[in-house]
């Protein structure tokens, strides 16, 4: 109850309840709108919350990344166009009800779903995050550079269709993570005597760059007439509250899913998602009715994508590991304000945790209301031209590059980026990797660098420690388990 009370002090006596709204309606606003990620609108955000309160900024950005996830069922179920990329299955049965005139009821099984998940996921984070904390105690040299190649791993393998681009694309990210000063014998490590590269390759420009602006250029090659007019018809908003408890047992499977999957970098809501759906129709009664409007189906998609939400927190607050590109961005503004994840942060930072799990449940309970409330009025967000939305959305881009350090060199690395994003998206290459490298791979390098250091340039000692060796055997197992499902696949055919 003190730690409670004294969360609900911090968020609402520090104007921070004005940071999850508006955050919350910003992301509620991007679900809405197809072709718009809330990758890139939390990019051009992210440069601004460094001059913020540390929980102020990081519940900002939360709120734009757990209202995006909402406000993507919207045009999903209405369109049968994912507001979001995570919320292609809900077009699944989402639009099919839709068709059906029954889209109003569609969206409040969404909503409900996705509060639902939203809240379990919130409370993993309440419970599991403070254990998993003291656990990082226990972690040295060794544990950390397998925990970061474990990661680096599971990202690669769930591209499923695109490892290869994915290790590359990875590759690439650890490389760019090694330009700059080398701290350990103060040299030049692929700087080619510019100035600008001596601080590495920013984080904030390429993350713009990649996910903002890249986007963009997509959005500004649309021709012709992409608006589009929606209207819902009568009903009662709150009625997918009773077809929940109708389906509680789909509910409560895939929102345990979305947590555990939240904790495994690299898999989030896509593999939660396919999960639960895939699950949901194996042990349906009615298998039949999945992708022709199923009640269960649209559960298990939203409430397993919603359910990552917080609980993707969780290795980032523990071990200050980042499981997807935007934990990843949140990561960079604890650093800006020297509150480094793991058991410090949880006993010098009371208040800020706190804070941040209050924060979360009410972001989940106010987009809940809010759409339930003005959905109708929401819908119409999808007359906005894409073109004007890309205009807007590269201007923005180019300022907030600029705007973190004042340096032009920053926007031409922004715009670097997002010519190669650009590329990458037409080519469907995936561009997490390369900010999951950028980050991931100068915390594997430095950790193993010290680790051999310690144990005189032997490698056993990522063996003889018991965490270390657990840690590398997972990695190797899903090596070899991706590897065997890979080999049965290339033998039926």
């Amino acid at each position: 109850m003190e730690l409670l009370t004294l969360g609900i002090n911090e968020v609402f006596s520090n104007g921070v309840i004005f940071a999850v709204i508006l955050g919350a309606l910003i992301g509620v606003t991007i679900g809405s709108i197809p072709g718009l990620e809330p990758a890139g609108v939390m990019a051009i955000l992210l440069p601004l919350t460094f001059s913020m309160e540390p929980l102020f900024g990081v519940t900002l950005l939360l709120g734009v990344y757990g209202g995006a996830w909402y406000g993507g069922a919207i045009p999903a179920i209405l369109m049968n166009t994912p507001g979001t990329p995570v919320a292609v299955l809900t077009t699944y049965d989402g639009h099919p009800m839709a068709k059906k005139g029954k889209g109003k009821k569609a969206l409040s099984i969404a909503y409900t779903s996705s509060f639902f998940g939203g809240i379990i996921s919130v409370l993993s984070l309440v419970f599991f995050a403070p254990i998993l904390s003291q656990v990082a105690t226990l972690f040295g040299s060794a544990e950390f550079a397998m925990l970061a190649l474990l990661g680096m791993v599971f990202v690669v393998l769930a591209h499923n269709k695109f490892v290869l681009e994915a290790a590359t694309m990875i590759g690439l990210g650890i490389f760019l993570g090694t330009v700059g000063i080398d701290r350990s014998y103060n040299t030049q490590v692929y700087t080619f005597d510019q100035e600008w590269l001596l601080g590495g390759v920013p984080l904030v420009p390429a993350v713009i760059g990649l996910f903002a602006m890249s986007q963009a250029y997509i959005l500004l090659s649309t021709r012709g007439q992409d608006s589009s007019t929606t209207k819902l018809e009568k009903g009662d908003f709150f009625e997918g509250f009773f077809i929940l408890m109708r389906n509680k047992v789909t509910a409560v499977r895939s929102a345990f899913l979305g947590v555990v999957m939240g904790l495994l970098p690299g898999v989030g809501e896509f593999g939660s998602q396919f999960f639960s759906y895939t699950l949901a129709q194996k042990f349906s009664k009615k298998p039949e009715e999945f992708g022709h409007g199923a009640e269960a189906g649209l559960i298990a998609s939203e409430t397993s994508n919603n359910a990552v939400t917080a609980s993707v927190l969780i290795p980032l607050l523990a071990f200050g590991i980042p499981a997807d590109a935007l934990m990843a961005m949140l990561l960079s503004v604890f650093m800006v304000h020297n509150y480094i994840p793991g058991p410090r942060l949880f006993s010098e930072h009371p208040e800020f945790i706190s804070g941040l799990y209050v924060s979360l449940f009410v972001m989940n309970v106010f987009v809940f209301f809010y759409l339930s409330m003005a959905s109708r009025f929401i819908v119409n967000i999808t007359r906005i031209r894409g073109r004007f939305i890309g205009a807007f959305i590269l201007v923005l881009g180019f300022l907030g590059a600029y705007s973190q350090n004042y340096q032009f060199s920053d926007a031409l690395i922004a715009l670097f980026f997002s010519i190669i994003g650009y590329i990458m998206k037409r080519n469907n290459i995936p561009a997490v990797p390369i900010i999951l490298g950028l980050v991931l791979g100068p915390v594997f390098l430095t950790r193993m660098r010290q680790a051999l250091g310690v144990s005189g340039g032997d490698f056993m000692v990522f063996i003889e420690r018991p965490i270390s060796l657990t840690l590398l055997t997972v990695t190797l197992l899903a090596i070899l388990i991706f590897a065997y499902g890979r080999f049965k696949s290339f033998a039926k055919h």
